[in-house]
């Protein structure tokens, strides 16, 4: 609800910015950058999209295991033809045959998950009506019919998705919640890309700046042979270099900013201003309780879970289709008369059953030899999934190990860049009174840039990380909360 307001909010303000000017800037912290790519981004959409495709398929399981009614009718079928007969004593002949029906059938069928069966319940009519001849009306009514279908040794289709669709749709709910941190990393990257390029720029715009001050000292200097003429021409090139640097990283903070501005879908006269966050989450994160949340949250070991399920599932198939046995049985009561209510009085009983199967004699081990490859298959599946849980361990621990160590290299940066800054001030000054040399002030410039940047760097992984171990856990390690939503709601609001 915080980040729909705020999005709310930050599309208000742009729409006031729109009509007082023609470039709009706005000014994005990174938490309402990731609030906005959350809502906004074409991935987000896609994630959604997946997940409303996963709802549905979840739906139209549960509507399998749940009683079909319909109904099925002809309104009218009209015949005038030949058709063939053969009288008592054998012989062919064609009669010619014109008549109107019509008819209607009303079924209620049930999936037995038990068995893998199927049970019906059928009341139909009929009407045909002769239209040459004595041209007289019959109907035919079947007012209950008890149907059962049942394979005998096919493999339970019902049985096994009911142990791997919930599996399914809770992956997919998992995939879903993992994507929107996913789309929050990627907003990282993009917005850090551009707040270093804007880093860059007044950086440059600063040096270029104080190179050209320093270009005006030093010719008032070498015009009073303080300094030499190699000097002069130093501080010269600094000043082109300068120059040069900041048209190139104009260019970059452009190029970045086109791309935050179209993940975040924003028109393309705003100007994104990034923010330098100015706090980071504290959190102490344990690998074995990241594991544990990960193993619990993660759609990694839903998935394998599934993929185990569906191998097992090729097994039992093709080891039931070695043979095949079906039963079919219907009782009920029929009758038929001239008139439509006669035709439900004189009911006579109607039943029928019928066993067919289908054993192979000499199919040269074709079937075993399905069933060999599908085992053959589970085995691989196995190892696969064995192999995978060792990767996803070891990458969560190596993730969880460098976000500890990321905090302590943060207030490092931080540290650094205040030095490297007060050592470039003093040096300025201290060159203008001719105490150090230009290899010096330009070493002092060098180490404030790097340093800066390398705090910005840092910045980046922490919260690259952060993000990633959010993903991986679906966890809120500074909410002490899972992460979670309400999919029937998000489903229900598009």
């Amino acid at each position: 609800m915080r980040h729909k307001l705020l999005i709310t909010t930050i599309m208000a303000s742009l729409g006031c910015v729109c009509a007082a000017a023609q470039t709009q800037r706005l000014e994005l912290p990174l938490d309402d950058a990731i609030a906005m790519a959350r809502v906004r981004s074409v991935d987000a959409a896609v994630a959604l999209d997946e997940l409303k495709t996963a709802y549905w398929e979840w739906r139209t399981f549960r509507a399998d295991q749940l009683p079909e009614l319909s109904f099925t009718a002809t309104a009218p079928e009209y015949a005038k033809r030949y058709n063939s007969y053969m009288n008592e004593n054998g012989e062919y002949s064609f009669v010619r045959t014109n008549t109107l029906q019509a008819g209607g059938q009303l079924s209620v069928k049930q999936n037995i998950a038990l068995t893998g069966g199927q049970i019906a319940l059928n009341s139909s009519l009929d009407w045909l009506r002769q239209l040459e001849g004595d041209k007289t009306n019959r109907f035919m009514s079947i007012p209950v019919a008890l149907t059962l279908s049942q394979p005998l040794f096919s493999v339970n289709t019902m049985k096994w998705d009911r142990k791997i669709e919930p599996v399914r749709y809770s992956e997919a709910k998992a995939a879903f919640l993992s994507a929107t941190e996913d789309v929050a990393r990627l907003t990282v990257d993009y917005y850090f890309n551009l707040l270093m390029s804007l880093e860059n720029v007044e950086i440059s715009r600063q040096n270029l700046d104080n190179a050209e001050k320093l270009y005006t000292i030093a010719l008032e200097k070498r015009e009073m042979g303080q300094i030499s003429q190699n000097d002069l021409l130093q501080m010269e090139l600094n000043v082109l270099n300068a120059r040069s640097e900041l048209t190139e990283y104009e260019s970059a903070y452009k190029a970045n900013m086109f791309t935050l501005r179209a993940f975040l879908d924003l028109s393309e006269d705003t100007e994104i201003v990034p923010v330098v966050p100015g706090s980071v989450p504290k959190a102490e994160i344990v690998f074995n309780d990241a594991l544990e949340r990960a193993l619990t949250n993660n759609k990694f070991v839903k998935t394998m879970q599934r993929q185990q399920l569906e191998a097992d599932y090729e097994v039992a198939k093709a080891k039931g289709d070695m043979r095949e046995i079906n039963l079919f049985m219907q009782v009920g009561y029929t009758g038929t008369d001239n008139r439509f209510d006669s035709a439900y009085n004189r009911l006579k009983a109607n039943e029928v059953a019928s066993i067919g199967f289908s054993v192979p004699i000499l199919d040269w081990g074709k079937r075993r030899g399905r069933v060999k490859v599908a085992e053959s298959n589970r085995r691989v599946t196995e190892s696969r999934i064995r192999q995978e849980t060792m990767n996803f361990n070891q990458n969560l621990f190596v993730l969880v190990e460098r976000f500890a160590n990321q905090q302590q290299q943060l207030d490092i940066a931080t540290r650094s860049t205040e030095i490297a800054a007060q050592r470039y001030a003093t040096n300025v000054e201290t060159y203008m009174i001719g105490k150090i040399s230009t290899l010096e002030l330009n070493d002092s410039r060098l180490s404030k840039d790097s340093s800066r940047r390398e705090y910005i760097n840092q910045l980046y992984k922490f919260w690259t990380y952060w993000y990633q171990i959010r993903s991986l856990t679906l966890y809120d390690y500074s909410g002490r909360c899972d992460i979670n939503a309400d999919i029937d709601k998000l489903i229900k609001m598009q």
